[in-house]
């Protein structure tokens, strides 16, 4: 399959997927459930108005489009925060979807027209960019209060007792971090350029924190204890009341896409700050991974003495190797997926829950912005922590083990979870 066709199938399931979330009536749409996150609407003409100005505008934001200029303006996440954009007279969403069906029709035939030397970075960063608004908006209909609007979800493997709690050693040693262009040419400004890095030796959990084990922290008065946390960490879980992870109630439930179910026991623990997962670890005797201990456990073959692709080697993600795409609407048991483990044996790097680490924001030495130089510099260097290995709400066609998010310590809404790391 060429490069054009790879782009356009996946230009097209984001598509669907993002019509799937938006396939509401129009009142639902403009409803704002929280103030962290914007109503659906205006992250739907968001989509295309960023696919508009990347694939048929060349970037130029001064360059005429399809909106009026104070309609198009709407739609900068730089100028409207969050919790302002359920003020802002948006289009409505019969437009919103008609605006962007068009500019979709639009830049399939651009896409048709590249020649084969012309860069396809652009198209792959759109597909990447609404993906990513996909995940958004599943963490807006995750907080929206009433009866639910999506099903349960898909079903999952089921997990292997006994991993709870278990750790691999990754021995000292370089490995190269981050990726170029050559190897992945759909990479993110962020995750380039590859270099060396000498890594001291330490553990690291071979599977996410689960529920369970959350549960003991709890129980233990892990939330009533100073001592486990941060000065600034319990600054915040006094000034936010914080007893348990998000959506979990004191009766053993949660409540999940306006789902009331018990907590399963055996699934990674999801929805936690920064600041509860350095509690948490502190607790356990443990720590947080930093972000390149992370990416070395994921992405480094020793043996080979070069990095893979993926976690299990050079293949495509498939349902058996990992949790991802959005239909399962939760994260899967551990050990739910051997054959996805790195080549040291650690499983569940990829998908299922977004893992904070220890790292700040901040850019790999010979770090060159890309064409969007707003993605990642502005944000360097501010108050957010490093979150690696997405979530069972990403999708497989962006995920890489070189792949960073970043967050304020104190989010939650997000599909954040832990994994332990521990010196040796």
């Amino acid at each position: 399959m060429t490069t054009r066709e790879t782009l356009a199938q996946q230009l097209t399931r984001a598509r669907e997927r993002t019509l799937r979330l938006v396939d509401f009536d129009d009142a639902e749409l403009h409803r704002q459930y929280s103030p962290l996150m914007s109503p659906l609407v205006w992250d739907l003409a968001h989509i295309g108005q960023q696919e508009e100005l990347w694939l048929l505008r060349g970037g130029d934001p001064d360059r005429p489009g399809m909106l009026a200029p104070d309609v198009d303006r709407l739609y900068d996440a730089f100028v409207h925060s969050r919790s302002s954009r359920v003020d802002l007279p948006l289009l409505p969403p019969t437009d919103a979807r008609s605006y962007c069906a068009t500019v979709r029709s639009r830049a399939l035939d651009a896409l048709d027209a590249l020649d084969a030397d012309d860069s396809a970075f652009n198209f792959g960063l759109i597909v990447s960019h609404e993906n990513q608004h996909d995940e958004t908006m599943l963490q807006a209909l995750n907080l929206r209060s009433g009866p639910p609007l999506l099903d349960g979800g898909s079903a999952l493997p089921p997990g292997r007792p006994g991993l709870a709690g278990t750790s691999v050693l990754i021995p000292g040693g370089p490995f190269v971090l981050g990726v170029d262009e050559l190897a992945e040419p759909h990479s993110l400004d962020n995750e380039r350029p590859a270099h060396e890095v000498d890594v001291a030796s330490f553990r690291i959990g071979r599977v996410p924190v689960t529920n369970a084990e959350w549960r003991e922290f709890i129980d233990d008065g892990g939330y009533r204890q100073s001592r486990w946390w941060s000065e600034r960490g319990w600054a915040h879980r006094q000034e936010a009341g914080l007893t348990a992870p998000e959506f979990w109630g004191p009766d053993g439930t949660r409540t999940r896409f306006g789902h009331i179910e018990t907590v399963p026991a055996d699934e990674p623990v999801q929805h936690v700050t920064f600041f509860e997962a350095e509690a948490y670890a502190a607790w356990a005797g443990a720590r947080l991974p930093t972000e390149i201990e992370w990416e070395k456990a994921c992405a480094w073959d020793p043996a080979a003495g070069v990095r893979r692709r993926f976690p299990w080697g050079t293949s495509e993600p498939t349902e058996a190797l990992a949790n991802l795409g959005g239909e399962a609407r939760r994260p899967a048991p551990v050990g739910a997926y051997p054959a996805g483990a790195s080549a040291y044996g650690v499983e569940q790097m990829l998908g299922d829950v977004w893992e904070w680490t220890t790292s700040p924001l901040r850019p790999w030495p010979g770090f060159t912005p890309m064409v969007y130089d707003r993605y990642t510099e502005p944000f360097f260097d501010g108050d957010y922590r490093v979150l690696r290995g997405g979530s069972w709400a990403v999708s497989a066609d962006i995920l890489r083990p070189s792949f960073r998010n970043w967050d304020h310590p104190i989010r939650r809404q997000i599909f954040s979870g832990v994994r332990l790391a521990w010196d040796a």
